[in-house]
C-alpha cells in the first residue's frame, strides 16, 4: 500500500485500511439495497451515500462493513464523535520529529483518493460545522477542501460511503441540507429467531445449546416488547455466562443460574423481568396517563369549580328529580308559556 500521496504540491501521509471481517448472516434484502446505493448504470449517474438507522448493537456497521467486502474493496471507519472537527474529518496537521508539519489524511480522505469504502459510524454524533465542510463531496461536485492543508481534494470515482445513525437521541441535530443528500435511509430490524441463533453461534460457536437457547429466547421476548436489547447485548451475556461457568469447575453450578447472573451483570434488574418493564417504559411514555383537560390547570380535582364537580352535582340532580330522557329539566310541566308551546319557548 502507497503510504503517501502528493496533491497540489502537499504530501499527504494516508491511513490504513480496516481489516475487521463483516461476515452478514440473514437480512439478505438490506445488504442488497446498501449494494444497489453504490451502483453506477451510466457515466451521468453518481453513487448515493446513504445512512443506515436502527438500535445499537443491531449491526448497522457490520452490514456497512460486507457490503465493502462485497465489492472488494478497501475499508475505512471514521469513528465521529461529538467534538469532532473539520481538520479531524479531512486533513490533520502534525509535528514531526524535524520540527516540520506533516499532513495526515483522515480514513474518510484516504478512501476518497484511493477509492475505497468509508463507513462514517455514529454519524449523529457529530455537529453541524463538521457536517458543512462533507457538503460538497456527498453531493455531485465531489469534492472536499482543506482549510489546513490549503487544497482540494477529488474523490476517486471508486470512493463509497455510508453513514450510520442511531435511532435515539442524537448528541446534535443534522441540519436538512445534510441530511438531504444522505439519501435513501436504510432501517434495520432486529433479526428473526433463527437469524438471531446462526448470529450467535457465528460469533460464539463454543457455545452450549442450553445458553444459546436461553439468550435467544430472551432477545426475541424483548424485541416483542420493543425494548432496547440488541444481538450485541445477546452476544455479551453469552460471553460472560461462559467465562463464568469455565472459572467455577471447583464450585459447579447449572448453566442456567451462571446465564442468570450475567444477564444481570451485563443488563442490570430490569432484564430479569420484560413485561415489568415494558410497562415501566410505557408509563414513562405516557402510555397510561391520562389526558388532563383545561380546567386541570386552573382548579385542583377537589375545587367545586373543577368541570369534574358539575358532573357529580349531575349525578346527584338526577337521582333527587328522577332521570327521564324526554325532559331533564327539573321543573313542573305547568310553568306558565306564551301560549304556543315550541321547542325555544324555554322560560329563562
Amino acid at each position: 500500500m502507497i503510504d503517501q500521496v502528493e496533491v497540489d504540491g502537499v504530501s499527504l501521509h494516508l491511513s490504513k485500511p480496516d481489516l475487521s471481517e463483516g461476515n452478514w448472516i440473514g437480512q439478505a434484502e438490506s445488504l442488497r439495497q446498501l449494494l444497489a446505493c453504490w451502483i453506477v448504470v451510466d457515466d451521468k449517474d453518481l453513487a448515493l451515500a446513504p445512512r443506515i438507522v436502527g438500535t445499537p448493537g443491531i449491526g448497522k456497521t457490520t452490514l456497512a462493513i460486507a457490503a465493502a467486502h462485497a465489492r472488494q474493496q478497501e475499508l475505512y471507519i471514521y469513528q465521529c464523535t461529538a467534538d469532532t472537527r473539520p481538520e479531524d474529518l479531512l486533513v490533520t496537521p502534525v509535528l514531526a520529529e524535524s520540527g516540520r508539519i506533516k499532513y495526515h489524511a483522515s480514513p474518510l480522505v484516504t478512501a476518497m483518493l484511493r477509492g475505497g469504502v468509508c463507513i462514517l459510524d455514529e454519524g449523529n454524533r457529530m455537529n453541524e460545522k463538521s457536517w458543512a465542510s462533507l457538503a460538497p463531496l456527498l453531493d455531485h461536485r465531489r469534492y472536499v477542501e482543506s482549510i489546513v492543508a490549503g487544497i482540494t481534494i477529488n474523490a476517486h470515482p471508486d470512493f463509497r460511503c455510508a453513514v450510520t445513525m442511531n435511532d435515539d437521541e442524537s448528541t446534535f441535530e443534522i441540519p436538512d441540507y445534510i441530511l438531504s443528500r444522505l439519501q435513501p435511509t436504510l432501517a434495520l430490524e432486529h433479526p428473526e429467531r433463527n437469524d438471531e441463533l446462526a448470529i450467535l453461534r457465528y460469533h460464539i460457536p463454543f457455545a452450549d445449546d442450553e445458553m444459546l437457547g436461553l439468550t435467544v429466547d430472551f432477545l426475541q421476548q424483548a424485541h416483542e416488547l420493543k425494548l432496547d436489547f440488541s444481538t450485541r447485548d445477546g452476544i455479551n451475556v453469552l460471553r460472560y455466562a461462559i467465562k463464568r461457568l469455565a472459572q467455577s469447575a471447583d464450585h459447579p453450578l447449572s448453566s442456567d443460574a451462571y446465564w442468570r447472573e450475567s444477564l444481570l451483570r451485563c443488563l442490570g434488574e430490569d432484564a430479569e423481568d420484560l413485561s415489568s418493564l415494558a410497562d415501566k417504559r410505557s408509563q414513562s411514555l405516557g402510555g397510561n396517563a391520562v389526558p388532563m383537560g383545561l380546567g386541570d390547570f386552573f382548579f385542583s380535582p377537589g375545587d367545586p369549580l373543577h368541570p369534574d364537580m358539575h358532573h357529580g352535582m349531575s349525578d346527584e340532580m338526577d337521582d333527587e328529580f328522577g332521570d327521564d330522557d324526554s325532559d331533564d329539566f327539573p321543573f313542573d310541566d305547568d310553568l306558565p308559556f306564551d301560549g304556543d308551546r315550541d321547542d325555544d319557548d324555554v322560560p329563562f
